[in-house]
Order: structure tokens, then C-alpha cells, then sequence
């Protein structure tokens, strides 16, 4: 009997899902690994993460091209490529910065200090160049080192233009909300569960081109590919694009969900 129980609570245990304090301490623990690596292994990283997010609009593009001008869900099917430049760099563990908005904000907000503050804006900042420096290369090689063929960058072009030039900066900014707390989740939901990170990236990513969302890092993709094919100033790709972006993503991802998250288990650390 003793051993059934003992087998029982075995088994128990393996069905439950861990804790709560269990997934921020994972993730927590996570953030303060990337904090200790070195600043050209984070740069190098980011700078990968930003070519191969590409690999988003070029899915999509190839998908719009591919697909029959008078189909009633083109645009539909060709969002289903969207996360697959979100798979390559999750799964593949570069540094995508709007994961970080979470994974290296609990440390912080568990242990605030100066030290912990200064640690998260270096890291930030590395990851954010690097991200924006790996879309940029990528979105000139496209345009101008011409790696693609003409009907397929000219599909990426559209899809790009039909994403971002009718938004505002505004618009931008509040629809990078949404994305923001999506991606955070992403990085949560990983350490809560086990074996299923493909359709936990697939599921989240593809919600944030299903609602419009603003994302940073693939907004930054495409809009260097409309300034690399001089169909945007660099003030308006800066200022208006990539900028209320950004902000809108720290917002939804440590302004809601990283603080949200620590809260609900503060009193049990």
C-alpha cells in the first residue's frame, strides 16, 4: 500500500504543472545567465537574430507571391510565414531583444540595485543594436545584393508596405503593446512547459501578425527593406516606425507582463 501511495504521488507529481514560483525562478535564473556574457557574444547574437528574423517577411513574401492575386485568404495564408523567422531565433536561442524584456527584467525587479539596473540597460542596448544591425544587413542584401529574385523581393516589399506605411507612429506604438506582452509570454510558457516550445512560438507569434501587432525587431526587417528600396525617408523608418515600436513592445513586455509576473508570486520568494 505504502508503495502504491509513494507511486501514486509519483505520478501526481508528474501530471502537475510547476508553480508558479518555479517558472520565475527558471526564468529569473535564465535572465542572470545572459546578464554574464560578454558584450560581443550578446552583440554577435543579436546580430544573427536580426538576419534571420528576416527569414519572416521572406516566408510571408514568398507565400503572397505564391499564392493567386484574386484568392479570398492570400493575406491570411501568407501570415501563416510569420513565425518562422521567430522559430529560427527562439528556438535556436539568439538574442531577440523583446524576449528580454522579461527574461533579464526579473533578476531586477527580485534584486533592484544599481548594479542590476545598469546590467539590464547594457544588455538591452546590446541586443537592440544588434538586432537592428542584422535587419538592416539583411534588408540591403535584398535590395541591393539582390539575393532574391526579383518577383520575391517584390512580393516582401508589398508585404512590408501593406504591414507598416498606413500606420501612424501612434498606431504603432499602442499595437506594440499587445506584441510585447505576446512575446514575453513566449519566454514564460517555455519554462513552463516541456517539449512543446515549437507550437507555444508558432501559436504566440502568429497572434501578433493575425491582430496587426507591431514587433520591433520584424517591424525593423521590413522597414529597411522599404529604406533600402528608397520607398521610406530613414526619419520616418527611425522615428515613426522602429522607435514607437520599441516602445510599445517594453511596455507590453515589462511594463505588464514582467511586473505581473513578479508580482504574483513576490510574497512567496
Amino acid at each position: 500500500m505504502a508503495d502504491r501511495d509513494e507511486a501514486e504521488r509519483g505520478e501526481i507529481e508528474d501530471r502537475s504543472a510547476p508553480r508558479a514560483t518555479i517558472v520565475h525562478e527558471a526564468v529569473r535564473k535564465q535572465g542572470e545567465e545572459e546578464l554574464e556574457r560578454p558584450a560581443g557574444s550578446l552583440f554577435w547574437s543579436g546580430v544573427a537574430a536580426g538576419i534571420a528574423i528576416t527569414a519572416s517577411v521572406i516566408a510571408q513574401g514568398a507565400l503572397h507571391h505564391k499564392l493567386p492575386p484574386d484568392m479570398a485568404a492570400r493575406t491570411l495564408v501568407s501570415q501563416l510565414g510569420y513565425p518562422l523567422g521567430f522559430l529560427i531565433v527562439i528556438l535556436g536561442r539568439l538574442q531577440l531583444f523583446t524576449e528580454q524584456t522579461i527574461v533579464t527584467v526579473l533578476p531586477l525587479v527580485t534584486r533592484p540595485s544599481r548594479r542590476a539596473l545598469a546590467a539590464t540597460a547594457r544588455l538591452w542596448g546590446i541586443v537592440l543594436l544588434g538586432n537592428l544591425v542584422g535587419t538592416a544587413v539583411a534588408a540591403a542584401l535584398v535590395i541591393h545584393g539582390h539575393l532574391t529574385g526579383e518577383d520575391l523581393r517584390d512580393a516582401m516589399l508589398a508585404v512590408s508596405r501593406e504591414s507598416l506605411m498606413h500606420k501612424a507612429p501612434s498606431a504603432m506604438l499602442l499595437q506594440g503593446i499587445p506584441a510585447g506582452f505576446l512575446i514575453a509570454t513566449v519566454a514564460w510558457l517555455r519554462a513552463a512547459s516541456g517539449g512543446s516550445e515549437f507550437w507555444i512560438v508558432f501559436t504566440l507569434t502568429f497572434a501578433i501578425v493575425l491582430g496587426d501587432f507591431t514587433h520591433v525587431v520584424a517591424g525593423a526587417a521590413e522597414a529597411f527593406l522599404l529604406l533600402a528600396a528608397g520607398e521610406a525617408g530613414s526619419g520616418h523608418v527611425l522615428g515613426g516606425m522602429i522607435l514607437p515600436a520599441l516602445i510599445g513592445n517594453v511596455v507590453g513586455g515589462t511594463g505588464l507582463f514582467a511586473l505581473l509576473a513578479h508580482a504574483q508570486v513576490r510574497q512567496e520568494l
